[in-house]
């Protein structure tokens, strides 16, 4: 959510980053809305400091006649008058506050200035890792050779639950029982974050905290009787986890870690990559969640990228990190690299990471703050994220990257020991 004052003071950079985002045409008539909200509501308040000076000063004449003995029921009258119209001018400045703040709801962030304007064809390739395999017309695709090794077993997947839904079995599961062991080991050991373990569902305020609320409630599996929402990444309960409260600037940078089942319906997305692991509706995932100053915040995007990139370098699986252009970047971010990794059947790059930084975005919409010094106001964190790394498109790199000629699967030096094994089948 943003600084109100961006309405009172600095409309035009709202404007402009809604234009980088290519989305000004789509919310003018809402920022337009908003401006004029603000306006009434700016206007309410002058009035009602009048009327409140006035009802003062009628109260104080009231007071002095009564003393002197003299008749007070005009000027009692006119108070009464006043009152009424203070209370009027109380409400239609509530009500003004109350939609301004709904409307900077919807209002997406806004992309720092590196970030490229335009849709996703103005996405950079910034960085990348590895050499792909360059034969993938002679590979089976993942749910191929899954299938094959009795890894993946789809077909009854979508019997228990529907389409968009996995069932692993044998080493299938294994393996993810390891990457989720691998992922948590070094970044808990390495890359010094706490680890957490979250509840798969949250509150409706904990949705919004984050941002996934209330743009994209048709993505989200819900438990309305309950008023619960199944979590679509662990970031929701993770960057919560500090709502409300006053961090110390010595609790900076907090780093922690998550592993978690995902559970997103993307309506949007009917259609779109529906073959074996590429868009599922419940996937894991391991996601790093980090709250910085706003003076480090940007080199704390860089740090947490690498390490997510260092997942991909243990597993063998080349990568690219690509700056995602102002169009393609989440509503609540401010600035995204997404890393890919080239599946070789499949023929395509596979978004396996998205690592975010959302300068204060959340931090308001949670009220998540810290204290710079003692005595000092409280300022809002800058929070970041990143997947490191969502399991199913990693495994899918993984059954044709590693595929040898004889249907068996190599398994990355690293990973090994959680496999106890170096090869599948």
């Amino acid at each position: 959510m943003h600084d109100i004052r961006l309405l009172r003071d600095q409309l035009d950079r709202l404007r402009e980053g809604m234009a980088r985002r290519g989305k000004l045409t789509e919310l003018q008539p809402l920022l337009d809305r908003a401006d004029a909200l603000e306006q009434a509501r700016r206007a309410a308040i002058t009035e009602l400091e009048a009327q409140q000076a006035r009802r003062n000063k009628v109260s104080q004449e009231v007071a002095q006649r009564r003393k002197a003995g003299e008749d007070a029921t005009e000027l009692m009258a006119e108070g009464r008058t006043i009152g009424e119209l203070v209370s009027a001018l109380e409400q239609k400045r509530a009500a003004a506050e109350a939609e301004v703040q709904a409307l900077l709801f919807e209002i997406p962030n806004i992309p720092l200035d590196e970030v490229p304007a335009g849709d996703e064809s103005h996405n950079a390739v910034v960085k990348a890792w590895g050499t792909p395999r360059a034969d993938g017309a002679s590979l089976q695709p993942h749910w191929e050779v899954g299938a094959s090794l009795g890894m993946l077993d789809l077909p009854r997947g979508a019997k228990v639950s529907g389409s968009g839904f996995i069932v692993y079995r044998g080493l299938g599961a294994k393996l993810v029982r390891a990457l989720m062991n691998f992922m948590l080991d070094l970044h808990t050991e390495q890359h010094g974050y706490e680890e957490c373990w979250v509840p798969l569902v949250v509150t409706r305020d904990t949705m919004v905290g984050t941002g996934q609320l209330p743009k994209f409630e048709e993505d989200m599996y819900a438990a309305p009787a309950d008023g619960l929402f199944l979590i679509p990444t662990a970031e929701v309960p993770v960057t919560n986890l500090y709502r409300e409260e006053i961090l110390d600037a010595s609790d900076l940078p907090k780093a922690l870690c998550a592993y978690s089942a995902c559970f997103r319906r993307e309506a949007g997305s009917a259609g779109k990559d529906t073959r074996g692991l590429l868009r599922v509706h419940q996937f894991d995932k391991v996601e790093l969640v980090r709250y910085a100053s706003p003076e480090t915040s940007r080199q704390e995007l860089e740090l947490l990228t690498s390490q997510a990139e260092r997942v991909l370098e243990l597993l063998e699986l080349p990568y690219r990190r690509v700056l995602l252009a102002a169009g393609d970047t989440g509503f609540s971010s401010a600035m995204t690299y997404d890393l890919e990794v080239f599946a070789p059947a499949v023929g395509k790059w596979l978004e396996v990471s998205s690592c975010s930084l959302f300068t204060d975005f959340q931090a308001r919409r949670a009220n998540i703050r810290y204290r710079p010094a003692a005595g000092e106001k409280p300022r809002f964190v800058h929070t970041l994220n990143g997947s490191a790394l969502a399991f199913p498109r990693i495994i899918a790199c993984l059954l044709e990257h590693g595929q040898q000629p004889d249907g068996t699967v190599t398994v990355p030096v690293a990973l090994q020991p959680y496999l106890g094994r170096t090869t599948l089948g």
